[in-house]
């Protein structure tokens, strides 16, 4: 899918889950087009496609509502600012079954921001849908809109604004070294195994203080877009060993006897 640059790093996202960021990308696929804008505009999505998003109606019902409750903050080009809903009205057809609908609107004020929008993350919905990591789709997303920037393989950010992109939530992960341990890593694990792209994060000092990072990032190679793909063709069971190199002992029977 292409993700709006608007989209990608807009600010009062932070409490939004992995799978509350999964549905939203979902809608949005399925909604962007020369129709988006069209007033009082609605959408229709069998419940089915959201599978890949949520395993039941309930959570689905919950990350709605998160949508629906979340104002973000968007940047436009000439530096004025927006604060849109994500999500307006929808209705959750037969809600118990599998072969609901849910129909859904895009909030006008966003669906006009995006209208004219001329910057564009490509994303690969196979590697949206792998990560275990909020952390990590908010990475990709930000750097799958910059990799293909001529002669541009970094960019500076303050920490306060790169917590910002990742969806940190205020007053969580307040030291670098937890945000290193419980963000930026796990982040950097899985973008790196699974992604068409390798990113990396440097810490910035002021003094002893970590004030700032700069990220790194550059297309794969070949080998390293093939290994990607066979890394998304295996299970997911073992899969944190298997790009971390660690190694998972199966013990025999006898050990539990």
């Amino acid at each position: 899918m292409v993700k709006p640059a608007e989209l990608v790093e807009v600010k009062g996202a932070a409490r939004l889950t992995l799978a509350d960021r999964r549905l939203f990308n979902v809608l949005l696929r399925h909604a962007f087009g020369p129709d988006l804008a069209t007033e009082n505009r609605r959408f229709e999505i069998p419940v089915a496609e959201l599978r890949e998003t949520h395993d039941s109606n309930d959570r689905l019902v919950q990350s709605i509502e998160a949508l629906m409750t979340t104002v973000v903050t968007i940047k436009r080009p000439d530096g004025s600012t927006d604060r849109v809903q994500l999500l307006g009205w929808n209705n959750l057809a037969d809600p118990k079954r599998r072969r609901g609908t849910l129909k859904y609107s895009i909030p006008p004020e966003l669906a006009l921001a995006l209208k004219d929008s001329t910057v564009f993350a490509k994303l690969e919905l196979e590697v949206l849908r792998s990560f275990t990591s909020k952390y990590a789709l908010a990475l990709y997303e930000a750097v799958a809109r910059r990799v293909r920037l001529k002669h541009v393989m970094t960019e500076r950010f303050s920490l306060e604004d790169f917590r910002e992109l990742l969806g940190v939530e205020p007053g969580k992960l307040t030291t670098y070294g937890n945000l290193n341990q419980y963000a930026i890593k796990p982040a950097l694990l899985e973008v790196n195994a699974l992604s068409d792209v390798i990113v990396s994060v440097l810490p910035e000092k002021r003094g002893r203080r970590v004030t700032g990072v700069l990220i790194g990032w550059e297309a794969k190679d070949i080998e390293g877009r093939k290994a990607a793909y066979q890394e998304l063709q295996r299970p997911k069971v073992g899969r944190k060993a298997r790009i971390s190199g660690t190694v998972e002992v199966a013990f025999p029977p006898e050990v539990f006897e």
